[in-house]
């Protein structure tokens, strides 16, 4: 773990160096700012956190003032691409935006959609329940507004969240939902293929609607996603 956190700092101070990052820290980041000191927060925040909802079309962006601090909602991000449709992502080529518990694990300054942020798809439990030869890969959160699988925000909007993502000079986590997983949401799937994913999935929606503080999940020998057994942001 502690090399995974020392490789993405490396990712970030090399990325911070690339001329497109350079133009948009200095063009972007008052706006940046003024986000993370409107929401009460000192810039730069200490936490980050992302999560997304494909159904809505919705990229939130929330921070907090450090470990075990309840997160603020700093923006929401209108997608203005995602390709394919409600459910997970299983194969490469399948054109699916993923679905599952995340972390943003690396950054890209040259990024053919301006900048990108790549998803750490496939995780734990993707690597069970995809495709054993072809699971795809290469998933981001970018610029632009075109999709193969990832989301793409516009280049204004990627901007802010990979200013954000360098100054959090850490790995944050990075949830992607079906849709905002409510009781009455879910009960209107109840037919869908992917449901029993979704249940798995609505204990971490409902765990940050209460407390604000984005649950790690443990992967289970089938690929389940779990609560963990209690939690490490207290």
């Amino acid at each position: 773990m502690r090399l995974f956190f020392a490789i993405l700092l490396l990712v970030s101070t090399v990325s911070a160096a690339q001329p497109r990052v350079d133009d948009a820290r200095q063009r972007r980041t008052a706006d940046v700012r003024a986000l993370v000191e409107k929401a009460g927060l000192t810039y730069p925040a200490a936490q980050l956190y992302l999560r997304a909802f494909k159904a809505e079309k919705e990229l939130e962006v929330w921070a907090g003032a450090g470990r075990g601090a309840p997160l603020k909602l700093l923006k929401t991000y209108p997608f203005c691409a995602a390709s394919g449709e409600l459910g997970p992502k299983r194969k490469e080529g399948d054109l699916q935006v993923p679905e599952g518990l995340y972390v943003v694990s690396q950054f890209n300054p040259t990024s053919n959609f301006h900048l990108s942020m790549k998803v750490s798809y496939p995780n734990a439990s993707d690597l069970v329940r995809s495709d054993a030869k072809r699971p795809g890969g290469l998933i981001y959160l970018h610029g632009g507004c075109a999709s193969i699988g990832c989301i793409a925000i516009g280049d204004e909007a990627i901007e802010e969240v990979y200013l954000l993502g360098l100054s959090a000079q850490k790995a944050f986590p990075f949830d992607i939902f079906p849709m905002r997983l409510t009781d009455d949401a879910l009960a209107a799937q109840q037919e869908s293929p992917h449901v029993a994913l979704w249940r798995e999935l609505k204990p971490f929606f409902d765990a940050f609607e209460k407390t604000r503080r984005p649950l790690r999940p443990v992967i289970g020998r089938s690929g389940e996603y779990r609560l963990p057994t209690r939690n490490p942001q207290k």
